[in-house]
This record gives structure tokens, sequence and C-alpha cells, in this order.
């Protein structure tokens, strides 16, 4: 049986992704929204199969999108499942879900472990796993952080934790994976010189989510310029065991935990010298 709950998937040339995404949630929720921001391969064809809400918007920044979808699509259920489209419900979620509903649990989110998977191999080390996320919410609970890159989403209200994972599948060939990171990269630099007083005084006692941006805020982007990669990577990969992950894992936190660290810091110097 299907839940009252409405999913709410950002697209844009994902024909690789989409299918597995609405696969992994067609039994679950009982209504799909796409919002696609200009594919021009299969996606759209694909997206056509399990739901006929498709809908059109120029795309600013994931935040931007994902709240211009809640405050403006007509959605028919009180809560709202927000997925990005390489990503799926494991089963073992999609159950916990189902027993939080039947039992009538009081709560405003759901709370469920992201799981990455880099090219077929579990990313499970490096401090990678379990990092938690408000995958499912009340819509006028929760939202999206209005930040330009890596944004969470922010409940206000109880909040349950469960079983299974949000299993994030990334397969990219290298050179399509670098072009995005530079592009997050300068997004990133812009939110670091830009980061709101109320953000970086997010108490260190609040939930993993809260408590990530205040170690991200309070500590790491107050450490030196073009040091705290360093630093990141050896804590990740030799600290926190990211070694263990194999060469998958070697790629994976040497590519995502030191290069990208260090090109947001290379923007962050950049965008200092032309102030």
């Amino acid at each position: 049986m299907r839940l009252p709950i409405s999913a709410i998937i950002i697209t844009l040339n994902e024909e690789k992704n989409i299918r597995d995404c609405f696969e992994s949630i067609k039994d679950l929720v009982d209504e799909i929204l796409v919002i696609d921001s200009g594919s021009i391969d299969g996606t759209l064809d694909i997206a056509k199969k399990y739901t006929d809400k498709i809908y059109h918007h120029e795309f600013v920044n994931f935040a931007q999108q994902r709240n211009w979808a809640q405050d403006n699509l007509s959605i028919k259920n009180e809560w709202v499942l927000h997925l990005d489209a390489d990503e799926r419900i494991s089963p073992e979620l999609a159950q916990s879900i189902r027993e939080a509903f039947r039992s009538g649990s009081d709560a405003d989110g759901i709370m469920a472990a992201r799981r990455t998977i880099f090219r077929d191999k579990w990313i499970r080390f490096g401090g990678h796993y379990p990092v938690y996320r408000n995958c499912l919410f009340k819509k006028g609970k929760g939202r999206s952080e209005e930040r330009l890159y890596d944004q969470n989403y922010v409940v206000k209200g109880k909040l349950l934790w469960a079983k299974g994972d949000i299993i994030n599948v990334i397969n990219p060939q290298l050179h399509e994976w670098k072009e995005r990171h530079r592009r997050w990269a300068a997004l990133e630099a812009k939110e670091i010189l830009q980061a709101s007083k109320s953000v970086m005084d997010i108490d260190l006692s609040g939930n993993p989510i809260e408590r990530r941006n205040w170690l991200r805020y309070n500590i790491y982007y107050k450490a030196p310029l073009f040091v705290r990669p360093f630093a990141y990577f050896f804590y990740r990969y030799f600290l926190r065991f990211g070694f263990l992950d194999g060469k998958q894992g070697l790629i994976f936190h040497f590519w995502q935990g030191f290069w990208y660290r260090l090109l947001i810091d290379k923007e962050v110097y950049k965008l200092k010298r032309e102030r």
C-alpha cells in the first residue's frame, strides 16, 4: 500500500539514474512530482512512465529549486520526500517509514543515514557513513537551507530516526565529476564568505546535521587556507580509516576530501583578493 507522501525529484539529464530512483519509491509514495530544468536526454520520457506531474523551472541552485517546488506546486499530501535523481530509498528505509506511519508517530520529520556508492563500492569509512539527513518531513515544518551548495533540510519539530539508508549512487566519468566539483567549489567559496551568524552559532549539542554545520563553520573554516585540506584528508583517510575503502575509496577520498577542498580554498583566496 502506498503512503500519503509526495515525492519531489529534481532532474537535469538524468536518464542514467532516474529509473532506479523511481523504482525505489513507486510502491511507497502515492504522488511523484518531477522538477526539470531543461533535460535534453531521455529523462522526461522515463519520468512520464511514473508520473504525469512534470514541471519545468529554471535552475539557480538546489535550495531555491527545492523550496520553489514546495512553495508553488499543488502538493496533495502533508508529508514530502525530497530526493535527487541519483538517490534511492533502501528497502529497509521504506519499511521503517511504513512502520512509522502505521504506528501513528507524532514526528514532524524522519532522519536517515546516507550511504554513498562510488563506482559500485560502498564508501563506509573516512567519516562518510553514516551521515544523516532529514529525508522526509511535513511540508509546513521543513524546507531546505538557503545555501548556495551542500544544503540540508531543516525541520522545526520532533524528529524520528529511521532504520535503513538513502542510497546515493555515484558512477561518473572523472572529467565530469571534476567539472561538477569546480562549479560547486565556486559556490561553496561564496557561501563561506557569506556565512550567516545564525549558521555559525548552531549549538554543538544539536542533531547530527547541526553538529556537522557547527564543526564546518567553527572549526574547519577557521583553520588556515591551504593547510586545512591537507589536515582534513589526513584525518579522513588515516585517522578515520578511509584507506579501508580500497581503490575506489582512495579515488573518492582524494578527490572529494582533498582536491575539492583545496579547490574551494583557491576560490576563497581569489574572492578575497578581488574585494
